[in-house]
């Protein structure tokens, strides 16, 4: 499939900041479901600064914004190519070995409501199939819905609340399967969404779970599925703060707002007209 991006983050401050630095994981991943065609990343009056690769595979670059400003806006567009391959995230090259991400973090904490979503499924027989099943678990006890949960809102937290946003359910299904012993990391990334009418942000997130003899293998608890070509992965991380596509700090003592806007599109080619 073929998709096209448009992705603004626009910062407003209450008061001219005197500078600020950021941190973007905001390239695509480099495996064999999706192949960039074309991807800029620009920030308003920012200066790029160096970048690298971390041992996780993502591209993480730098940018300062010299102030005084009052407005900041980062904006990404591209064309990628990606394919269906089920979820199971192929050719990706990193270093971090999966036993990092047994570890939990404040989000992922399992409480005794997240071990219980657990109980009874063994990942000794079939690791593979344990992962489906706390998957659907968490799809069932965790209801999407927009703006019921905020961003520190923890995965306990959205269990017993009954309802939360695509964060939230990567979060819940990271801590059930860190629980079982699971390395588990969150996604950051792009759907196309309006494929099945669903109400879901182009902006998302969702899950891995390492399968020995397989790697790491995506799960989208909020739309019930492995992660197709309906998705665009650009970071992880143990947590939804540390695979951010940006994080940042401002030079200033006033308030900071923002605005984000994703739009994500299907290119129609000429096969796909003709048929």
């Amino acid at each position: 499939m073929l998709l096209t991006v448009d992705h603004k983050t626009r910062y407003f401050y209450d008061q001219p900041v005197r500078g600020v630095v950021q941190s973007h994981r905001l390239m695509p991943s480099v495996f064999e479901g999706q192949r960039m065609r074309r991807w800029k990343v620009s920030v308003s009056d920012g200066q790029m600064g160096g970048g690298f690769r971390d041992g996780a595979g993502d591209w993480v670059q730098g940018w300062t914004v010299l102030g005084p400003v009052s407005e900041i806006t980062v904006h990404v567009s591209g064309e990628i190519e990606t394919t269906d391959l089920a979820g199971v995230l192929r050719g990706h090259k990193e270093i971090v070995p999966s036993e990092c991400y047994l570890r939990f973090t404040r989000p992922t904490e399992a409480d005794a409501g997240l071990v219980a979503l657990a109980d009874g499924v063994n990942p000794a027989s079939d690791a593979l199939a344990a992962a489906h099943e706390l998957s659907a678990r968490v799809s069932q006890a965790i209801a999407y819905t927009p703006g019921a949960t905020d961003a520190h809102t923890t995965a306990a937290e959205a269990l017993a609340k009954g309802e939360g946003v695509c964060q939230d359910h990567a979060h819940a299904l990271i801590a059930v399967a860190r629980h079982l012993g699971l390395p588990a990391r969150y996604v950051s990334g792009y759907l196309l969404v309006g494929h099945d009418g669903a109400p879901h942000e182009a902006a998302h997130a969702w899950a891995e779970v390492h399968i020995a003899g397989l790697g790491w293998v995506g799960f989208d608890p909020a739309n019930r599925c492995c992660p197709d070509d309906r998705y665009i992965r650009l970071g992880s991380g143990l947590d939804s703060g540390n695979a951010a596509m940006i994080r940042g700090i401002a030079r200033s003592q006033g308030e900071e707002s923002l605005d984000v806007s994703v739009t994500v599109a299907q290119v129609q080619t000429q096969s796909q007209t003709q048929q």
